[in-house]
């Protein structure tokens, strides 16, 4: 239950004094003694705690104030001052001085924009009469002139935010539908982890939530911010939840990545990037990390040799059995219950074999007419000769995984055939195949080197137990695995 407004904890005082007077009126010439003996006992400040005692004249006026009234209560309220809302006009010098101020120097308290123009004064004869503090804070607060805080960088952009800011009201929002919009951002953590080299590193948090109900789609420490982190992470929350409509990010760098945009693109997810300089714009994120950092950091604040994965561990599971099952003071319901109860306007999301392919960069090469090989990231890939007659053929890639090279359909871009690094040695056997005839066709899928159907059965089979390897990955295999 809210506690009362003071003035409702003083009028409760005061009518605990009078009261009795107003129960059981005294008779003719015996009131002064009543009041007299009450303004030599002590009361309990309301507010404060400490004793106190009121004058005789003050007791009177609130024993006639109250026994007059229908309301006696509400009368012993604190009665606002006349000139409440009101406060005494500065001279237009001074509203200059201030406004001047202000206009450089937003992020000062109005102390300091007080003491400042106190110093102009006794520099300037033109400026003498300087108002009281509390005059100057109520003609700050009178203009709406909060204190805000400077950008890092004074750059063009950043002055136009600052503009919009204070041109633009802010309003809190939230999509009406479950999936109608995620949002994504990076936090850095306030707690090192010791890597594998030997050395501490700061990690950073991906976090993607869910606008309509909280629910955070997928949580990931990494220790760099790049693209390929960033769609590591969304890939893994698409294929827990499906593809929502419209993704919500800043414009750091991994979130410009040329293979972000595309795989956006590709699966009909509609980028809305913040305003540079405004991360109010995604303040449910902030809110999250403030959630996190109060309750998940602050607990391992003690934890020696913490490790990466450790940390990964124990934010799962923070997230699934407490963020999501606890009441959010705003919704009123948990994450997951509103989550499961709202209406959802998400889509299945594909496998992984297809959002691998989604998140790739598409560009142009020139096609080496002398041994038909193109140049890629340093290294020259062979071109199927039936695709000799592309003089600008187009490939697909990620720049962090080179072992998925495609060559793709200049009119459709539907892929045509992997690319592979040129292989000089296979290549010194002399031997050559015969011309083949140009297409535009996807080539057949090679059937040399592939897997056995009983292999692929049992691959099938034990992927199925959801049982991991038995076996340690080397850092290679970690970063060569598809």
């Amino acid at each position: 239950m809210p506690s009362p407004h003071p003035a409702d904890r003083w009028a409760q005082l005061r009518f605990s004094i009078i009261g009795p007077l107003l129960a059981s009126p005294p008779e003719k010439g015996e009131l002064a003694a009543s009041l007299k003996e009450l303004s030599e006992r002590h009361w309990r400040h309301p507010l404060q705690g400490h004793a106190i005692q009121f004058s005789v004249p003050t007791l009177e006026r609130w024993y006639y104030r109250a026994r007059s009234a229908d309301d006696p209560v509400a009368a012993l309220r604190p009665r606002r001052r006349g000139d409440a809302g009101r406060s005494r006009t500065l001279a237009p010098h001074h509203v200059e001085a201030l406004s001047a101020q202000y206009r450089a120097h937003p992020g000062w308290t109005v102390q300091l924009h007080y003491d400042n123009l106190a110093a102009l004064a006794k520099q300037d004869d033109t400026y003498a009469g300087v108002p009281s503090y509390g005059t100057v804070r109520r003609f700050f607060r009178s203009q709406g002139w909060a204190r805000r805080r400077l950008p890092k960088r004074n750059t063009l952009g950043a002055q136009q935010a600052a503009h919009r800011l204070e041109a633009r009201e802010v309003r809190s929002y939230e999509v009406e539908y479950v999936h109608a919009l995620w949002h994504a951002d990076f936090h850095h953590g306030s707690q090192r982890v010791l890597t594998a080299q030997g050395a501490w590193a700061t990690p950073l948090l991906l976090g993607i939530i869910d606008d309509r109900s909280r629910v955070v789609c997928h949580l990931q420490w990494y220790l760099q911010e790049t693209a390929q982190m960033l769609i590591h992470g969304l890939s893994q929350a698409l294929q827990k939840h499906g593809l929502p409509r419209a993704l919500m990010t800043d414009n750091g760098a991994a979130m410009q990545a040329e293979e972000f945009q595309q795989g956006l693109n590709n699966l009909s997810i509609l980028h809305e990037p913040t305003l540079p300089y405004s991360p109010y714009q995604n303040a449910k994120q902030e809110s999250f990390w403030a959630t996190l950092e109060g309750r998940l950091m602050a607990q391992l604040e003690g934890v020696a040799d913490l490790r990466l994965g450790l940390l990964n561990e124990l934010t799962q599971a923070w997230l699934e059995q407490e963020y999501h099952r606890s009441v959010h003071r705003e919704l009123a319901a948990t994450p997951l219950r509103r989550y499961l109860d709202e209406r959802s306007v998400g889509r299945p999301a594909p496998d992984s074999a297809t959002l691998r392919r989604a998140f790739r960069r598409i560009e142009s090469r020139r096609l080496r007419r002398s041994d038909g090989t193109l140049s890629l990231a340093g290294k020259r890939y062979e071109v199927p000769d039936r695709y000799r007659h592309l003089e600008r053929p187009l490939v697909a890639y990620a720049r962090w995984d080179l072992t998925q090279v495609e060559l793709l359909d200049p009119h459709t871009r539907g892929p045509l055939c992997p690319l592979y690094p040129l292989d000089k040695l296979a290549n010194a056997d002399g031997q050559r195949r015969r011309r083949e005839p140009t297409t535009d066709k996807p080539a057949p899928a090679p059937t040399q080197g592939e897997l056995s159907p009983l292999l692929r059965k049992l691959q099938a089979d034990f992927a199925a137990t959801g049982q991991p390897p038995a076996y340690l990955p080397t850092p290679d295999e970690q970063e060569n695995r598809p």
